[in-house]
């Protein structure tokens, strides 16, 4: 199955989901959508707010002292960080040019889909970002085993409470 069959099948899914939470809501499909992308664009405000204090402490730190003093996995770890913030920040603006593009195309389902998919695909580039900064300020602060131990604790963490406890909660919810 090829990527745009597959994001056509999932798109088709929303709509189902959409005209069913309408029935269910006493809303028309376009208020359910309207609701959608409000609720959309405050989770991305949250996210985005994140993402932009850590990428700001990941641009300034190669003016500190102690920069220059990072061994090649320091240099990885920093550079990973810098990537995976610097793409979060790319992928959750995306549905800002997505709507642009599309406004007033009357293609708004579309756009929930989209920045649905990319609010997703942004919080877990930024939990790499987060983990991946544990792991280079605390490798420098413990060392290199503690570090690593920690940046376990917050991936898992982060995994959890964004995607495995939020997935259990919807297949409960779809039994």
């Amino acid at each position: 199955m090829s990527c745009s069959t597959r994001y056509r099948s999932r798109v088709v899914q929303k709509r189902t989901d959409v005209a069913t939470t309408a029935l269910a809501r006493g809303e028309t499909p376009e208020e359910v959508l309207d609701r959608n992308l409000a609720e959309l664009l405050q989770e991305t405000r949250v996210a985005i707010t994140g993402v932009q204090i850590l990428f700001a402490f990941l641009l300034t730190l190669p003016f500190a002292a102690r920069f220059d003093g990072l061994d090649a996995f320091g240099t990885a770890v920093y550079t990973t960080t810098l990537l995976s913030t610097a793409t979060a920040t790319l992928v959750l603006i995306a549905p800002v040019s997505f709507h642009r593009i599309l406004f007033r195309q009357r293609r708004k389902e579309e756009l929930v889909t989209f920045a649905d998919r990319a609010l997703l695909t942004g919080l877990a580039l930024l939990l790499l970002g987060i983990a991946a900064a544990v792991l280079l300020v605390l490798d420098v602060v413990l060392g290199r085993w503690p570090a690593l131990v920690c940046c376990a604790v917050v991936v898992v963490v982060g995994a959890l409470t964004w995607y495995a406890l939020p997935l259990r909660q919807h297949r409960r919810a779809h039994r």
